[in-house]
């Protein structure tokens, strides 16, 4: 085969292929012509009617709960200080508590002290009661 054969298949071939394109591009544009544009059209505009439908509710929806939410976080706030308040007399009571076993225990201490003391003092006294009767006796 020659060159110029070789090319002259070459172009035919090529150019059968864009006849095939042009063929699919042409029905491509006749499906739009007959309507099928007209109704991506229409359902691209049901969807954003239905897409603003849904906004709306959601709006709205968040107002409400925004709102809910806001009250709650304001309760909650003003039960947080009371809670605070409470925690700090609880804690004052809990150190005078503390304070006065304390004291008490401090106390205690010192009458044991005394107790052991008199006690001490008691069995002195009662040692010189003794070594003293024998002698009281002797002179009466």
């Amino acid at each position: 085969m020659s060159i110029a054969v070789t090319t002259n298949l070459l172009t035919m071939a090529l150019c059968l292929a864009v006849l095939v394109q042009s063929v699919r591009m042409m029905r491509s544009l006749r499906r739009v012509k007959d309507g099928a544009l007209t109704q991506v059209v229409a359902a691209l505009e049901k969807a954003t009617g239905e897409a603003r439908t849904v906004l709306s509710d959601m709006k709205s929806t968040l107002g409400r709960e925004c709102a809910d939410n806001a009250r709650l976080v304001a309760e909650a706030r003003g039960l947080r200080d009371e809670l605070s308040v409470m925690i700090g007399i609880a804690d004052a009571t809990a150190e005078r508590i503390v304070e006065a076993v304390g004291t008490a225990n401090a106390a205690r201490s010192e009458a044991e002290a005394a107790e052991d003391a008199a006690d001490e003092d008691e069995s002195e006294g009662e040692a010189t009661v003794a070594s003293i009767a024998p002698v009281v006796a002797e002179a009466a």
